[in-house]
């Protein structure tokens, strides 16, 4: 089975986050050139600091973790599209809806990645409170001291 090109969607996911950052009242940049390490810069231009954040999305409602290879930025924000699972459910749910949003501290994702795995997968698996990152924008206002 030939891999899903989710290009288009990967991009979707960067304006998805800089979005719900603009409607925090966060301000917030997408960066057009290509930065290895980051895709939004968010500010507080009042108190003269900024935070870079890098945004990775998985395709499915079922996913499994993600990949990163560049930790040079603040935050990451994981997009879970939710555009279905890879097989209907018995009960017939398609597990298609709305995205979720996790918004992880560097910090947190350094602590629980593998040393030993070059391919850069955060497994889910190790993500044992994810649940608590979920939509926690107030973090990002938090670090800019909004």
């Amino acid at each position: 089975m030939a891999r899903l090109d989710t290009k288009l969607e990967s991009e979707g996911a960067e304006f998805l986050v800089l979005g719900q950052l603009l409607i925090e009242g966060i301000a917030s940049y997408k960066t057009y050139q290509n930065f290895a390490g980051y895709d939004i810069v968010s500010t507080n231009p009042d108190k003269g600091k900024s935070i870079r954040i890098q945004v990775k999305s998985r395709y499915t409602s079922s996913w499994d973790g993600f990949i990163i290879n560049n930790f040079d930025c603040d935050f990451i924000v994981l997009v879970a599209l939710n555009r279905g699972f890879k097989t209907i459910k018995k009960n017939g749910d398609h597990g298609i809806r709305q995205p979720d949003y996790y918004i992880f501290p560097i910090s947190y994702i350094l602590q629980i990645k593998d040393k030993n795995n070059t391919w850069g997968k955060i497994p889910k698996g190790k993500m044992e409170n994810y649940q608590h990152y979920l939509n926690r924008w107030d973090l990002i206002k938090k670090k800019l001291r909004y």
